[in-house]
């Protein structure tokens, strides 16, 4: 990994941490809750349903963008770079908490390769535990030093981008609860811009925000931001179609009914044969009745792939991301030397095995 970014990442991990401890202090609980004498047990399901996510790793990738932002728009790089690192848990809680809440709504068993929070804690705590981190994670923009009015900017960045996250969710729920309803691919790209993209988004509003940027490069870093966490929705939808996500087995999308952008596409090439859109349409409604063991789910896969709707999705993923890293540096400079990482970060996240050979010197 680039040196730049591990030194990034440290400072990071440690404000993330900071901000959320193993043990609620005297002094964080006045900060967190007003009031210093809390009695510790009612907080430790809060910090330890959601700690015990945040300990599990993650690529982090979020905050990096945030940081990195920061630092390609800022006069004082320095300066930008500090309130940066304040601000990682921002994003990296809003992503912890959408992350507790998607797999109750998707009944996932496993995340990063451990039962997910709602098996361990149950339930209850875990929806409380990852509510309260939503409004949790914006406290780290009270210990900024800088004016009311740029702390009111990154307080309505933060609310508008939570308010169109959960908009995408609920698309997305809508379509995986029936069976019947097939969106547009276009249908599909604004559902994932909103529940993916928007937590990249918010990353890159918040990073040219800390660098107190105009307006205008603000709104142009967020829709950028956005088409590249679309990209890695759509890498992540090849994924599960092909290796299977890490922690996740093979093709468990299926069975949840996901109308991701392989299986949009497959329906899409298909308009005038309905025998093949049907075909489909049956493996699914196996698969959520038999599980993920169903010989449904391969088949599934199959009929994809020799559609060639796999691949046309991963191409698609790939080019969202590389077009999103070249208007980083259209927007902050082509000899922007944390522009130039922004792409760096990007193209090194796409898996290797999913590269042509037309990409991977780009």
């Amino acid at each position: 990994m680039n040196k730049h970014f591990l030194a990034h990442l440290e400072q990071i991990e440690s404000s993330i941490k900071n901000f959320l401890p193993l043990e609620a202090n005297s002094e964080w609980k006045k900060f967190s809750f007003g009031n210093e004498n809390i009695d510790s047990k009612h907080i430790f399901p809060l910090i330890e349903t959601t700690r015990s996510l945040v300990d599990l790793g993650g690529k982090r990738w979020r905050p990096l963008l945030l940081v990195l932002c920061a630092r390609a728009c800022a006069k004082d790089k320095e300066k930008s770079q500090e309130a940066a690192y304040l601000l990682a848990p921002l994003v990296e809680f809003v992503h912890t908490a959408s992350l507790i809440h998607d797999d109750i709504e998707d009944s996932s068993p496993v995340r990063r390769g451990k039962p997910a929070a709602y098996i361990t804690y149950g339930i209850d705590t875990a929806i409380n535990a990852g509510s309260w981190l939503y409004f949790e994670a914006p406290l780290c923009i009270e210990k900024l030093n800088c004016s009311i009015e740029l702390k009111n900017r990154l307080y309505s960045n933060y609310l508008m981008e939570l308010r169109r996250l959960h908009l995408g969710q609920a698309m997305d729920i809508a379509w995986h609860r029936d069976n019947t309803k097939v969106p547009s691919v276009q249908e599909y790209l604004k559902m994932v811009k909103g529940k993916t993209g928007t937590l990249a988004s918010l990353a890159a509003k918040t990073g040219t925000l800390a660098s107190n940027a105009d307006e205008e490069t603000v709104k142009k870093a967020g829709i950028i931001a956005s088409e590249i966490g679309a990209g890695f929705q759509i890498i992540d939808d090849v994924i599960n179609l092909t290796t299977g996500n890490p922690g996740k087995k093979r093709g468990d999308d299926i069975v949840e009914g996901k109308k991701s952008l392989p299986v949009l596409t497959f329906f899409e090439q298909n308009k005038k044969n309905p025998q093949k859109t049907q075909e489909l349409s049956q493996c699914f409604i196996q698969a959520s009745k038999e599980g993920i063991e169903s010989p449904a789910v391969e088949k599934a896969i199959t009929l994809m792939e020799q559609n060639s709707s796999i691949e046309i999705a991963k191409k698609k993923g790939i080019e969202l991301i590389f077009n999103g890293g070249n208007s980083f540096i259209k927007l902050f400079g082509k000899d922007n030397e944390d522009a130039i990482l922004i792409k760096e970060l990007f193209i090194s996240m796409i898996p290797k095995e999913l590269m042509g050979a037309e990409n991977k010197d780009a």
